[in-house]
């Protein structure tokens, strides 16, 4: 693998690759079913897709075996490890790529499907001003983009976290709002759980 662009900090990514190379993380499992349910109702149709944030491999599997050519995109290499062997373990062809989203080196082209599953909102404000400056151009025109994130005010006490956790309400639009259509899918906020909240968008390039 490529050696990965050291913008993200170094402890988040010591963070992941441990993880991923040690443990299963608390969100590895099958696909997502807010994607599979828009493939399967035929919103999401198959082209060019890439997986942002990919971890180890299940939505870009799932999009591989509908029909989508799939490039997967992590800093962690310990992921794509995973990733690799899922992939061949289901027979699917995708190609997994090595880099950083808030400072691309290898990832190029353009895309008819993009997803982020968590990762936009583990960024800090700066990354993830970077992350936008890299990731809007990968959509082509009439692309489609699939983000999903934790979405809550944070409190004062989580602040002092070093990953920013959520995106705030308001902050999805305001960051994509100038290049694409946007339609928030799902959302919810209690209070009474951890993490209080979350939120599904689907947004068009134009």
């Amino acid at each position: 693998m490529p050696a990965v662009a050291q913008t993200t900090s170094w402890s988040v990514k010591l963070f992941y690759e441990l993880g991923y190379r040690h443990f299963t993380m608390p969100w590895e499992g099958g696909p997502r079913s807010e994607l599979m349910q828009l493939v399967e109702s035929g919103r999401l149709k198959p082209g060019r897709a890439v997986d942002l944030g990919c971890g180890s491999g299940a939505n870009a599997v799932y999009l591989a075996e509908h029909g989508f050519e799939v490039t997967g995109v992590d800093f962690a290499a310990s992921a794509l490890e995973k990733a690799e062997l899922l992939a061949k373990a289901h027979n699917a062809r995708v190609k997994w790529v090595q880099d950083d989203l808030t400072h691309l080196t290898h990832l190029t082209g353009q895309f008819d499907v993009l997803v982020d599953y968590g990762v936009l909102d583990d960024l800090g404000g700066r990354d993830r001003d970077r992350y936008v400056e890299q990731v809007t151009p990968l959509a082509r025109v009439g692309g489609q983009f699939l983000l999903w994130c934790f979405e809550w005010r944070l409190r004062w006490w989580e602040r002092a976290f070093p990953m920013a956790m959520a995106m705030a309400p308001g902050e999805v639009e305001l960051r994509f709002g100038g290049g694409f259509d946007m339609e928030k899918l799902a959302g919810g906020l209690d209070w009474s759980t951890f993490p209080p909240g979350f939120a599904t968008y689907l947004m068009t390039r134009r």
